[in-house]
């Protein structure tokens, strides 16, 4: 079991976490993606949450979108951190998505990213942050990538 775990709640998702995924490919991080459904397949969604937690993942990311539930039942079914991605939507633009996310009752916590893509990239860059703690490697590699964006930023020339 790889130690990321990103689950969406539909394949339609896929293009937020498309961001996730670049993330984590650019930093060689290996990950599990899986569509499980907080609604459609509660029960596998359970199952992966119970096996993933035992067998090496340790940390989850959730993307999903409209009534977005699916950070919070993963978190009800794990002790290891869950990142929710709201995945931005037709109707609210999003706003559902958040709401839903953010909102946890006490006891169940879920960090919760921006909506969209933004945050499905933050969310790889926060997942690897946690694992950072235990390995300096992942820690050198972030070290290294924020040291580029300053620089990049530093570079920046505009003329009117």
């Amino acid at each position: 079991m790889k130690k990321i775990s990103i689950v969406m709640g539909s394949k339609s998702d896929l293009e937020t976490v498309s961001e996730t995924v670049n993330v984590l490919n650019e930093f060689k991080t290996e990950f599990d993606l899986k569509v499980l459904s907080a609604h459609r397949s509660p029960q596998d969604l359970i199952r992966y949450v119970e096996k993933s937690s035992e067998s090496g993942t340790k940390v989850f990311i959730a993307a999903a979108g409209m009534s977005a539930a699916l950070a919070g039942v993963i978190a009800a079914h794990t002790t290891l951190p869950v990142i929710g991605i709201p995945v931005e939507t037709r109707n609210l633009k999003g706003l559902d998505s958040l709401l839903s996310t953010v909102q946890m009752p006490p006891g169940i916590p879920v960090g919760c990213m921006s909506i969209g893509k933004p945050g499905a990239k933050n969310a790889a860059l926060f997942a690897l942050e946690i694992l950072g703690t235990e390995d300096s490697k992942i820690r050198a590699r972030l070290a290294r990538y924020k040291k580029q964006m300053r620089a990049s930023i530093r570079k920046t020339r505009i003329s009117l």
